[in-house]
């Protein structure tokens, strides 16, 4: 199933389609920031049909008062239903965030900033959704589509695996979709922008970052944590050592960053918390930075193993590269 691009800073108020709908295992991410000043902002899933008004799950977080709340409903026969409330807001003003919206057999996922924030039940058939809306006090950089993986497809680069454990078996998920007849998507709100088709692959997974790393060039992993994984690690490297070990620990609950330089691996950075989770997706981005190591050699490359998908770097200071 081809991968819909992400819709790169859109201007509010916000109406996309999602290509192909919503299904079992599908999520959408949505990076941002709250704006210092906002009342509210709202992102809504909904059916983009003519002569439909229907939103299975509009997310509403709201910051009158002290600490602020989240509002969740769904709207349907032209009336809104019983509101679900947390008793918090996961983002404060003037924040950034990366919300996500895991679609589950029964419910939303919402996932903010790698950390289960509340389940919601579905209200309304989730085969008809297919169109995202975000409105008020925020700033969007990227609404992103994640489909489960499908096939697994094997890379030259790096050579065929044998006796892998457990943990290192890539775990791809296969679906069953049966489509609920819906109405036809009207030509008012923005096209969905061009597809680029999916790509999986064996672990461990090796390739070259072709001109190396400089300030200013980004690198996302994006995939699933297997459902028995114990760790995974993601590897930037160049000719003779780890420049980044990235290694989540699910059993630990931490997220080890360490570089190996000269044989040797230096002390390990454990702060951050854990925002990967077992069975759910996550998008790896690594930002590089000025300050970051710039390093132009053919000979760099990355390495991930074991998982077969990925969450944004933590903070990691080089030193000695």
């Amino acid at each position: 199933m081809a991968q819909q691009r992400p819709y790169l800073n859109p201007r509010l108020p916000f109406t996309g389609r999602i290509q192909g709908g919503l299904f079992e295992g599908k999520a959408v991410t949505i990076t941002g920031r709250v704006l210092p000043g906002a009342d509210r902002f709202h992102v809504n899933l909904q059916y983009d049909a003519k002569g439909s008004s229907e939103i299975a799950l509009h997310f509403n977080p709201r910051y009158s008062g002290n600490s602020g709340c989240v509002v969740c409903n769904s709207f349907h026969n032209s009336s809104w239903g019983s509101e679900e409330r947390s008793s918090k807001s996961p983002v404060p003003r003037g924040a950034t965030f990366n919300l996500t919206f895991l679609v589950n057999r029964d419910s939303y996922s919402v996932i903010v900033n790698g950390a289960h924030f509340l389940e919601y039940l579905h209200r309304l058939a989730v085969s008809c959704v297919n169109a995202i809306s975000v409105g008020g006090g925020v700033e969007i950089e990227s609404i992103a589509f994640q489909n489960p993986a499908t096939h697994c497809v094997p890379d030259a680069s790096f050579p065929h695996q044998r006796n892998r454990s457990k943990n290192q078996t890539p775990h791809f998920a296969s679906w069953a979709l049966q489509q609920q007849p819906c109405w036809a998507a009207p030509q008012t709100t923005s096209p969905p922008p061009p597809y680029y088709p999916p790509q999986a692959y064996v672990l461990p997974y090796k390739t070259f970052i072709q001109g190396g790393l400089h300030p200013g060039k980004v690198i996302m992993v994006q995939g699933t944590v297997n459902h028995n994984a114990d760790r995974f690690c993601i590897n930037l490297r160049f000719a003779t050592g780890l420049a980044l070990h990235l290694n989540p620990r699910l059993n630990e609950g931490v997220v080890v960053r360490n570089s190996l330089l000269h044989d040797r691996w230096g002390p390990e950075e454990r702060s951050g918390g854990m925002p990967f989770y077992r069975n759910q997706p996550f998008t790896v981005r690594s930002p590089s930075l000025p300050g970051a190591p710039s390093c132009s050699t053919s000979q760099q490359h990355v390495r991930a193993d074991p998982v077969n998908a990925a969450v944004s770097f933590a903070s990691y200071h080089f030193s000695g590269i």
